[in-house]
């Protein structure tokens, strides 16, 4: 079931990013988050427990780290906008779905149960979410191993399978309505 923009105010309230009152490295490297593009018709989801908040050129952002053979970098590639939707732990099955198969395989969204709501192109996050970061892109940047000070790094790379990075405005953040 697809949920348009009307119903939206009704499951989630806008608040500012500075209001944002969670461990973003928890929310990141231990929650997870969906990270999705595409339009409400055609568009793909995955896990990611990279990336990051701050502030750049005087901008909030949210910056996100995708390989080039993930399903969900063709959809970046093509839109403007990305989003971070983070769930309450009984999500986590979800989580652990959209991380470990591939959207050109499998419906994910479907198979997991999760519901689309949309607002424009690239705007695609899910009812169930409990915070959501709606991002417009500003940069990509590939990741670049001649870079890497610490050989170290290295070893996540075996395939040489190296990270594009992805900074977005953050333009809305939504959290559940209680």
């Amino acid at each position: 079931m697809l949920i348009r923009r009307k119903a939206m105010s009704e499951i989630f309230k806008s608040i500012s990013p500075e209001d944002i009152s969670e461990n973003v490295f928890k929310l990141i490297g231990e929650d997870w988050t969906l990270i999705t593009a595409g339009t409400l018709e055609k568009h793909n989801t995955m896990t990611a427990s990279w990336g990051g908040f701050g502030v750049l050129w005087g901008k909030k952002v949210a910056f996100i780290f995708v390989r080039p053979q993930r399903y969900t970098y063709e959809f970046l590639e093509k839109q403007n906008n990305f989003t971070l939707s983070f769930f309450g732990q009984e999500y986590r099955d979800v989580l652990k779905l959209c991380g470990s198969k591939s959207g050109r395989d499998i419906n994910k969204v479907a198979e997991a149960g999760i519901t689309p709501i949309g607002e424009m192109p690239g705007k695609v996050y899910f009812k169930e979410s409990r915070l959501v970061i709606i991002t417009k892109k500003l940069y990509f940047q590939d990741i670049n191993p001649e870079n890497f000070l610490d050989p170290e790094i290295a070893k996540n790379y075996p395939g040489k399978d190296y990270h594009r990075l992805y900074i977005g405005e953050i333009e809305n953040v939504l959290i559940k309505n209680d």
